[in-house]
């Protein structure tokens, strides 16, 4: 099915970010683990992983729609060399994809593709539960110090 150019360079844009993002989490999950901090490590990890099946999606739907994927684009990575500065680049980054899926999502229902506003709302829904995640890391780091904080994040 031949989709609408606009739509499919929006879609294109998401794979960058999702790339990126990828990329930013795969980075942060190995540097937690080289730092002894086994539950963030995993936190990243699957986090990296879901943006995986992110992109695995949209190249998908880039395709369906009769698009060619573009793969070799990334924007900045912002890595943090402390584990707050992680999470407040993780922060933006997750802001900026739910700004740009929300975009997206107007744009499709502009071109009447609502299967595309469907699955960029799963997507959105997903990115919406990262940010939360992150929130609620960024809270507990306020609560507790960031020292009290990284001994809960050890191997057990």
């Amino acid at each position: 099915m031949k989709g609408n150019e606009k739509l499919i360079a929006a879609l294109n844009s998401l794979l960058a970010d999702e790339l990126t993002a990828i990329n930013q989490y795969m980075v942060h999950s190995e540097m937690c683990d080289d730092w002894g901090y086994e539950k963030l490590h995993k936190h990243f990890e699957k986090r990296a992983i879901d943006e995986m099946k992110h992109a695995e999606k949209l190249i998908g739907r880039i395709l369906f729609l009769e698009g060619t994927p573009t793969v070799s684009n990334l924007n900045k990575i912002l890595i943090g060399a402390t584990v707050d500065k992680q999470l407040e680049n993780d922060h933006i980054a997750e802001e900026g994809a739910i700004k740009a899926y929300n975009d997206a999502i107007v744009l499709a229902g502009e071109v009447k593709d609502y299967a595309t506003r469907d699955l960029l709302q799963q997507i959105l829904n997903d990115e919406d539960a990262h940010m939360d995640g992150i929130e609620g890391l960024q809270s507990q780091i306020e609560q507790m110090s960031m020292q009290v904080f990284l001994t809960t994040q050890v191997k057990e």
